[in-house]
Protein backbone atom coordinates (compact mmCIF):
# COMPACT_ATOMS: atom_id res chain seq x y z
CA UNK A 1 0.00 0.00 0.00
CA UNK A 2 1.30 3.43 -0.96
CA UNK A 3 2.08 5.66 2.01
CA UNK A 4 0.05 8.88 2.26
CA UNK A 5 1.95 11.98 1.12
CA UNK A 6 3.36 14.48 3.62
CA UNK A 7 1.19 17.40 4.61
CA UNK A 8 1.48 20.80 2.93
CA UNK A 9 0.06 23.77 4.83
CA UNK A 10 -1.76 26.75 3.32
CA UNK A 11 -1.87 29.52 5.94
CA UNK A 12 -4.58 32.21 6.14
CA UNK A 13 -5.11 35.08 8.54
CA UNK A 14 -8.91 34.78 8.44
CA UNK A 15 -11.44 32.43 6.85
CA UNK A 16 -15.12 31.88 7.34
CA UNK A 17 -14.34 28.20 8.00
CA UNK A 18 -11.27 26.09 7.33
CA UNK A 19 -13.54 23.11 6.57
CA UNK A 20 -15.50 25.08 3.98
CA UNK A 21 -12.28 26.15 2.25
CA UNK A 22 -10.79 22.63 2.40
CA UNK A 23 -13.99 21.08 1.00
CA UNK A 24 -13.90 23.59 -1.86
CA UNK A 25 -10.27 22.79 -2.62
CA UNK A 26 -10.88 19.04 -2.38
CA UNK A 27 -13.79 19.31 -4.84
CA UNK A 28 -11.45 21.20 -7.19
CA UNK A 29 -9.01 18.29 -7.11
CA UNK A 30 -6.35 19.61 -4.75
CA UNK A 31 -3.91 16.90 -3.67
CA UNK A 32 -4.19 14.75 -0.57
CA UNK A 33 -2.17 16.15 2.29
CA UNK A 34 -3.19 19.76 1.72
CA UNK A 35 -3.93 21.48 5.03
CA UNK A 36 -5.90 24.72 5.39
CA UNK A 37 -4.88 26.66 8.52
CA UNK A 38 -6.51 29.92 9.64
CA UNK A 39 -5.59 32.13 12.58
CA UNK A 40 -9.23 33.15 12.89
CA UNK A 41 -12.58 31.80 11.71
CA UNK A 42 -15.60 34.03 11.23
CA UNK A 43 -18.07 31.15 10.90
CA UNK A 44 -16.39 28.08 12.38
CA UNK A 45 -18.59 24.98 12.50
CA UNK A 46 -18.82 21.99 14.79
CA UNK A 47 -20.99 18.90 14.58
CA UNK A 48 -24.59 19.35 13.39
CA UNK A 49 -23.85 22.86 12.21
CA UNK A 50 -23.17 24.17 15.70
CA UNK A 51 -21.07 27.29 15.98
CA UNK A 52 -17.43 26.69 16.88
CA UNK A 53 -16.12 29.69 18.78
CA UNK A 54 -12.87 30.75 17.13
CA UNK A 55 -11.02 33.42 19.12
CA UNK A 56 -7.55 34.34 17.92
CA UNK A 57 -4.81 32.41 19.66
CA UNK A 58 -6.29 28.95 19.16
CA UNK A 59 -5.68 26.46 16.35
CA UNK A 60 -8.08 25.83 13.45
CA UNK A 61 -7.12 23.61 10.54
CA UNK A 62 -8.58 21.14 8.05
CA UNK A 63 -6.69 18.37 6.27
CA UNK A 64 -7.64 16.88 2.90
CA UNK A 65 -7.34 13.09 2.71
CA UNK A 66 -8.14 10.77 -0.18
CA UNK A 67 -8.41 7.26 1.27
CA UNK A 68 -9.24 4.36 -1.03
CA UNK A 69 -12.18 3.43 1.16
CA UNK A 70 -15.95 3.14 1.26
CA UNK A 71 -17.91 5.87 3.07
CA UNK A 72 -18.39 3.61 6.11
CA UNK A 73 -14.68 2.84 6.40
CA UNK A 74 -13.60 6.40 5.64
CA UNK A 75 -15.76 7.57 8.56
CA UNK A 76 -13.23 5.86 10.85
CA UNK A 77 -10.84 8.72 10.10
CA UNK A 78 -12.75 10.74 12.70
CA UNK A 79 -11.44 8.31 15.33
CA UNK A 80 -7.98 8.34 13.76
CA UNK A 81 -7.86 12.14 14.07
CA UNK A 82 -9.25 12.17 17.61
CA UNK A 83 -6.65 9.65 18.79
CA UNK A 84 -3.88 11.60 17.02
CA UNK A 85 -5.04 14.73 18.82
CA UNK A 86 -5.04 12.98 22.19
CA UNK A 87 -1.59 11.50 21.51
CA UNK A 88 -0.19 14.97 20.83
CA UNK A 89 -1.82 16.54 23.89
CA UNK A 90 -0.42 13.80 26.10
CA UNK A 91 3.05 14.75 24.84
CA UNK A 92 2.54 18.51 25.28
CA UNK A 93 0.90 18.47 28.71
CA UNK A 94 2.57 17.65 32.04
CA UNK A 95 3.13 13.96 32.68
CA UNK A 96 -0.01 12.27 33.94
CA UNK A 97 -2.40 14.94 32.66
CA UNK A 98 -5.83 13.28 32.29
CA UNK A 99 -6.32 13.43 28.52
CA UNK A 100 -9.65 11.80 27.68
CA UNK A 101 -11.70 10.92 24.61
CA UNK A 102 -15.42 11.79 24.69
CA UNK A 103 -17.68 10.10 22.19
CA UNK A 104 -17.92 10.72 19.36
CA UNK A 105 -15.00 13.06 18.61
CA UNK A 106 -14.15 15.44 21.45
CA UNK A 107 -10.91 15.50 23.42
CA UNK A 108 -11.00 16.53 27.09
CA UNK A 109 -8.50 17.31 29.80
CA UNK A 110 -9.80 16.40 33.25
CA UNK A 111 -13.37 16.58 32.00
CA UNK A 112 -13.01 19.94 30.24
CA UNK A 113 -13.23 20.20 26.45
CA UNK A 114 -10.02 21.23 24.73
CA UNK A 115 -10.51 20.00 21.15
CA UNK A 116 -13.02 18.71 18.63
CA UNK A 117 -13.07 17.02 15.24
CA UNK A 118 -15.41 17.57 12.27
CA UNK A 119 -15.33 15.06 9.42
CA UNK A 120 -16.85 15.81 6.00
CA UNK A 121 -16.61 13.84 2.77
CA UNK A 122 -17.68 13.71 -0.86
CA UNK A 123 -20.17 11.34 -2.34
CA UNK A 124 -18.87 7.90 -3.21
CA UNK A 125 -17.69 6.93 -6.66
CA UNK A 126 -17.86 3.15 -7.20
CA UNK A 127 -18.40 2.80 -3.43
CA UNK A 128 -15.32 4.88 -2.61
CA UNK A 129 -15.17 8.39 -1.28
CA UNK A 130 -13.41 10.91 -3.49
CA UNK A 131 -12.11 12.90 -0.52
CA UNK A 132 -12.39 13.38 3.23
CA UNK A 133 -11.79 16.64 5.09
CA UNK A 134 -10.75 16.33 8.73
CA UNK A 135 -11.36 19.59 10.56
CA UNK A 136 -9.70 20.15 13.93
CA UNK A 137 -10.15 22.86 16.51
CA UNK A 138 -7.80 23.03 19.50
CA UNK A 139 -7.90 25.56 22.33
CA UNK A 140 -4.32 26.74 22.79
CA UNK A 141 -4.39 30.20 24.40
CA UNK A 142 -8.11 30.76 25.08
CA UNK A 143 -10.83 28.63 26.67
CA UNK A 144 -14.08 29.81 25.05
CA UNK A 145 -17.14 30.42 27.16
CA UNK A 146 -20.74 29.63 26.21
CA UNK A 147 -19.93 25.98 25.60
CA UNK A 148 -21.99 22.89 26.49
CA UNK A 149 -19.06 21.46 28.43
CA UNK A 150 -16.64 23.46 30.55
CA UNK A 151 -13.67 24.34 28.34
CA UNK A 152 -9.94 24.59 28.89
CA UNK A 153 -6.84 25.33 26.81
CA UNK A 154 -3.19 24.30 26.62
CA UNK A 155 -2.01 27.49 28.34
CA UNK A 156 -4.24 26.84 31.36
CA UNK A 157 -3.14 23.20 31.59
CA UNK A 158 0.61 23.92 31.67
CA UNK A 159 1.58 22.75 28.17
CA UNK A 160 5.24 22.72 27.20
CA UNK A 161 4.44 24.65 23.99
CA UNK A 162 1.67 27.09 23.11
CA UNK A 163 3.18 28.17 19.79
CA UNK A 164 0.45 27.52 17.23
CA UNK A 165 2.72 26.51 14.36
CA UNK A 166 4.75 24.15 16.55
CA UNK A 167 1.57 22.55 17.87
CA UNK A 168 0.17 22.24 14.34
CA UNK A 169 3.32 20.48 13.12
CA UNK A 170 3.21 18.08 16.07
CA UNK A 171 -0.45 17.31 15.40
CA UNK A 172 0.18 16.68 11.70
CA UNK A 173 3.07 14.33 12.54
CA UNK A 174 0.78 12.42 14.89
CA UNK A 175 -2.04 12.33 12.36
CA UNK A 176 0.36 11.01 9.73
CA UNK A 177 1.51 8.21 12.05
CA UNK A 178 -2.01 7.19 13.01
CA UNK A 179 -3.17 7.38 9.38
CA UNK A 180 -0.36 5.04 8.30
CA UNK A 181 -1.27 2.68 11.14
CA UNK A 182 -4.91 2.71 10.01
CA UNK A 183 -3.88 2.07 6.40
CA UNK A 184 -1.82 -1.00 7.35
CA UNK A 185 -3.58 -2.44 10.43
CA UNK A 186 -7.14 -1.18 10.15
CA UNK A 187 -9.18 0.34 12.94
CA UNK A 188 -8.26 -2.13 15.73
CA UNK A 189 -5.20 -0.30 17.19
CA UNK A 190 -6.92 3.08 16.88
CA UNK A 191 -10.03 1.75 18.64
CA UNK A 192 -7.87 0.27 21.41
CA UNK A 193 -6.09 3.59 21.91
CA UNK A 194 -9.41 5.48 21.94
CA UNK A 195 -10.96 3.15 24.51
CA UNK A 196 -7.88 3.39 26.75
CA UNK A 197 -8.73 7.08 27.25
CA UNK A 198 -12.52 6.86 26.98
CA UNK A 199 -14.38 9.04 29.46
CA UNK A 200 -17.27 7.29 31.14
CA UNK A 201 -16.45 3.75 30.00
CA UNK A 202 -18.33 1.33 32.25
CA UNK A 203 -20.43 4.09 33.82
CA UNK A 204 -23.96 5.34 33.35
CA UNK A 205 -24.38 7.93 30.63
CA UNK A 206 -27.23 9.88 29.10
CA UNK A 207 -27.51 9.78 25.32
CA UNK A 208 -29.41 12.67 23.79
CA UNK A 209 -30.89 12.16 20.33
CA UNK A 210 -32.83 14.70 18.22
CA UNK A 211 -36.21 13.34 19.40
CA UNK A 212 -35.52 11.85 22.83
CA UNK A 213 -32.86 10.84 25.33
CA UNK A 214 -32.14 7.68 27.31
CA UNK A 215 -29.80 6.39 30.00
CA UNK A 216 -27.63 3.31 30.04
CA UNK A 217 -24.17 1.91 30.74
CA UNK A 218 -21.38 2.81 28.33
CA UNK A 219 -20.13 -0.67 27.41
CA UNK A 220 -17.95 -0.30 24.36
CA UNK A 221 -17.36 1.28 20.97
CA UNK A 222 -17.46 -0.93 17.90
CA UNK A 223 -15.19 -0.86 14.86
CA UNK A 224 -17.43 1.61 13.05
CA UNK A 225 -17.23 4.07 15.94
CA UNK A 226 -20.76 3.37 17.17
CA UNK A 227 -21.38 3.62 20.91
CA UNK A 228 -22.61 0.42 22.59
CA UNK A 229 -24.93 1.08 25.54
CA UNK A 230 -26.57 -1.42 27.90
CA UNK A 231 -30.11 -0.33 28.67
CA UNK A 232 -31.81 -0.82 32.06
CA UNK A 233 -33.67 -3.89 30.73
CA UNK A 234 -30.35 -5.57 29.92
CA UNK A 235 -30.57 -5.16 26.16
CA UNK A 236 -27.84 -3.42 24.18
CA UNK A 237 -28.27 -0.46 21.85
CA UNK A 238 -25.90 0.80 19.16
CA UNK A 239 -25.75 4.58 18.79
CA UNK A 240 -24.26 6.12 15.65
CA UNK A 241 -25.20 9.77 16.24
CA UNK A 242 -26.07 11.78 19.32
CA UNK A 243 -24.65 13.64 22.32
CA UNK A 244 -23.37 11.96 25.46
CA UNK A 245 -23.56 13.32 29.00
CA UNK A 246 -22.02 11.72 32.07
Amino acid sequence: MTAPPPFSVIEHETLDSTNDEACRLASDGVAEGTVVWAHRQKAGRGRRGRRWQSPEGNLYFSAILRPAASPAVAAQLSLVAAVAMADTLAELLPEGAPVEQKWPNDVLVDGKKIAGILLESSGAVADRVDWVVVGCGLNIAVAPDETTLPATCLAEEGATSVDRKAVLMALLDSLQRRRREWDTAGIAPVRTAWLSRARGLGHEITVRLPTHEFKGQFLDMDDSGALIVRLPDGSEKSVTAGDVFL
